[in-house]
């Protein structure tokens, strides 16, 4: 099977005076995995649908393996697609659902058979061939709709937030074996979710929208570790944001004035921005926390504070620790036996400079 780009070129879509899509340029690889993440309202699912045919933009350009197939039918772009809701035919057995885009495409019955079950055998679904899907389980049925799909070999697959009907154990499973699916097919497919972590360890890369506006493209780690704006940076992953004034001091050190926590000396790096007014980042990871009279590493940024509250995450003790008025966020890991932090306790926390991100919107 021919792997195929997905273009878009400045596709615009009003209804009405309400944008719903502003301006959207992306270019996805032939053969990518590619996720579209955004809160719910940001224009992920409607782009999806707008590539798939349901939806028509105003202004741009679509291309799929460089045509334009702006104004061609959803049934003759080749695309295929799995809703969230599965869209099972109740009344049909799980071979009969998988065959139905084969039967209505007119092809011959042998074909018809060596194919379904071709796909039923990818998706390891060939023994549940005659059940109905009230007879499967949620992953079970998520298997019938990607078999469904790829039976008609689209050139390209799009995934409306598919596992979110799913528990979270299933949909561990399930991100893993779709992304297995995909690099075993080579399908360049783009995969619509809300949630940062089935994003991020799916996608070779992904474009975070809001607003119907694309603020920022990159491989997951690049988003994490270098967001484009505040927006990206609350919303893939964690992150603590203290707004203020960065000044130049004229020596190897700038101050940072944060608004209610205080005054850091930072040192000047090559990635220093121009002095004014801006949002400092930091992960909550990133932050080592002791007890405030225990000997500080000069190699740290310090903060002093107290702690607020703290929540159990497995993994992590994720504190929130008071530093002037600003609530700053802490994880630490957690090791079985080790002592916890009290509330009301005053701490210090130890920030690496390099991990500090600069932020003007």
């Amino acid at each position: 099977m021919k792997k195929v780009a997905v273009e878009c070129r400045s596709i615009g879509l009003s209804y009405g005076r309400t944008e719903v899509l502003k301006d959207v340029t992306l270019k996805i690889e032939p053969g990518e995995f590619f996720a579209l993440l955004g809160p719910s309202g940001s224009g992920k699912s409607t782009l999806l649908r707008l590539i798939a045919g349901f939806n028509q933009h105003n202004r741009g350009e679509l291309l799929v393996d460089g045509r334009d197939i702006t104004g061609v039918a959803p049934h003759a772009r080749n695309i295929g697609m799995v809703f969230q809701s599965y869209a099972l035919w109740p009344h049909l057995s799980v071979f009969d659902n998988v065959a139905f885009g084969l039967v209505e495409r007119r092809l011959a019955r042998d074909e018809i058979r060596r194919r379904t079950e071709s796909a039923l055998d990818l998706v390891g679904l060939r023994d549940y061939a005659h059940r109905r899907p009230n007879q499967l389980s949620g992953g079970q049925q998520q298997r019938v709709a990607l078999a469904r799909t790829v039976v008609i070999e689209p050139q390209v697959l799009l995934l409306d937030e598919p596992l979110s009907n799913l528990d979270r154990k299933l949909r561990v499973t399930m991100r893993q074996e779709l992304l297995a699916l995909q690099r075993q097919l080579g399908i360049t497919t783009i995969f619509v979710t809300h949630d940062q972590e089935e994003a991020m360890t799916t996608a070779d890369r992904m474009a975070v929208l809001d607003g119907g506006i694309v603020q920022q493209v990159g491989k997951p780690a690049e988003l994490f570790d270098f967001p484009a704006n505040r927006f990206v940076a609350n919303f893939v992953g964690t992150t603590n944001l203290l707004d203020g004034v960065l000044a130049d001091d004229g020596g190897d050190t700038l101050s940072f004035d944060a608004d209610g926590a205080g005054r850091l000396r930072l040192p000047r790096a090559a990635d220093t921005p121009p002095a004014g007014r801006l949002s400092v980042s930091f992960r909550p990871h990133v932050l080592r926390m002791q007890p405030a009279d225990a000997p500080r590493d000069r190699a740290l940024l310090w903060l002093a504070g107290t702690v607020e509250a703290a929540e159990f995450l497995g993994e992590v003790t994720r504190y929130r620790v008071r530093v002037g008025t600003a609530a700053l966020t802490a994880d630490q890991a957690h090791f079985g036996g080790a002592p916890r932090f009290a509330d009301g306790v005053a701490v210090a926390l130890g920030l690496p400079p390099t991990q500090l991100r600069y932020l003007r919107d």
